[in-house]
């Protein structure tokens, strides 16, 4: 019986395995490192950061071969996932995302781990006393600058909505942490939680009606259904402001501010440069982006859809505006 379970659970992966059996060599023996690539989801964000780290790692002199795969947002894809890296003998594994990162550093103890787009490390269990064999980039993002913005935009606002995924560490904590930004600022906080990206529509026509402004977080899951979540939002003039620039221009998204997470894909792939040229990961342990270099994305077709008027300030501070035909960078 537990044969028959067995393969069961690994039929989605044949394919996969398939490949795996024929990479058993490592870079000491032809000279070229095999990069397992695992993230979360395929959304702008981190699509960006899977091309940065692949074109910054194709400029040096080290020859690359890479395995790229998308869990599609299953945290059981993503342990499979990290089991092929382990069947594959992978030189050095990439994690784009906190769930992934979790499953390969569970699945694989002795091969390289280079996470990005971690939000919070050490919560996560990646980094600490006794972990030596993983780095990598958090994208923590400046939850206070966003409040400040919501704020300034909408001065009257009383109440702010949050859509977040609960079985994401990244998820939680942004929203434990937007929670306390809000109450201390004597507003009401309003949350729904999800458990994929199926559920966000529901979960924010749930909430809809007892917020003034909705904000999304870089929660992959919730990321990945934006566009969801920004129509319920529109058909009931609720202004929704996020966190991830990447996926706002494609959506009903009034502000975002956010980083530029091709330049995190290449923060990510300078820690694998560091390792290869002797750097312990101990050593590199976490890198954070620079919360001074927050891009603010301002959709002022939107703004006159909902009747909003966007101080001179604003927009003159904004990287990139839409004025109903698209962004234009500034």
């Amino acid at each position: 019986m537990k044969r028959i379970i067995f393969i069961i659970l690994l039929f989605p992966l044949v394919g996969f395995l398939a490949f795996a059996q024929g990479s058993t060599e490592s870079a000491e023996d032809d000279g070229v490192y095999l990069v397992g690539i695992s993230k979360l989801v395929s959304h702008p964000a981190l699509d960006a950061i899977e091309e940065g780290i692949k074109d910054y790692l194709d400029t040096l002199d080290y020859k690359f071969e890479y395995d790229v795969q998308n869990a599609n947002g299953e945290i059981t894809a993503a342990t499979q996932i990290a089991q092929v890296f382990e069947n594959e003998n992978t030189d050095i594994n990439i994690a784009i995302a906190t769930p992934t990162a979790q499953a390969i550093a569970n699945v694989i103890d002795d091969t390289p781990l280079i996470f990005s787009s971690v939000t919070d490390p050490v919560a996560a269990g990646l980094v600490g006393k006794g972990i030596e064999n993983i780095a990598g980039v958090s994208d923590m993002v400046p939850v206070s600058a966003h409040l400040s913005l919501i704020r300034e935009v909408l001065p009257d606002v009383k109440s702010i909505g949050m859509v977040y995924t609960s079985g994401e560490a990244n998820g939680i904590v942004l929203m434990e942490t937007m929670k306390k930004e809000v109450e201390e600022s004597g507003l009401e906080f309003i949350s729904a939680s999800v458990s994929n990206s199926s559920e966000v529509r529901t979960a924010a026509e749930s909430i809809i009606d007892r917020v003034d402004a909705m904000y999304v977080a870089t929660d992959n899951t919730v990321v990945s259904a934006i566009t969801a979540l920004s129509d319920v939002c529109m058909k009931h003039s609720v202004p929704l402001f996020s966190a991830d620039t990447t996926s706002s221009v494609n959506a009903d998204v009034l502000l975002s501010g956010g980083f530029d997470y091709y330049q995190s894909g290449i923060l990510t792939a300078k820690i694998v440069e560091r390792y290869l040229n002797g750097e312990s990961l101990e050593d590199i342990g976490t890198l954070y982006l620079d919360q001074d270099s927050l891009e603010i994305y301002l959709n002022l077709d939107v703004a006159d859809r909902l009747g909003l008027e966007i101080n001179e300030d604003l927009v003159n501070r904004a990287k990139s505006i839409n004025y109903g035909d698209g962004y234009v960078i500034q």
